[in-house]
């Protein structure tokens, strides 16, 4: 893993948007792993999920960084630099 990227700055103070992803929730869908936009809280699944919500999300939104939704992981990922860091002051989660 990296440091942080040059989008860092486009982080901001959020709230996820639930417990789940929003997207497969809502269509019944099943997920592997969760992530949250650091842009707008929107949490979505992984690619090695069968819908991969994150990475849709950023498509359409342009926001550049996630960090796992997983409970005790603090690694974030940026999709503009294809870089992944660790940051250590990260909230963890907990979910379902």
């Amino acid at each position: 893993m990296n440091g942080p990227c040059e989008h860092i700055g486009e982080v901001a103070d959020v709230a996820p948007s639930g417990e789940g992803c929003v997207e497969c929730m809502a269509m019944g869908s099943r997920w592997v792993h969760l992530r949250m936009c650091m842009t707008c809280g929107h949490v979505g699944c992984c690619d090695s999920s069968p819908n991969r919500h994150a990475t849709g999300h950023h498509q359409s939104t342009g926001h550049p960084i996630v960090q796992s939704y997983e409970p005790g992981e603090t690694w974030w990922y940026c999709y503009l630099d294809e870089n992944a860091f660790t940051n250590p002051d990260a909230p963890s989660f907990a979910h379902r």
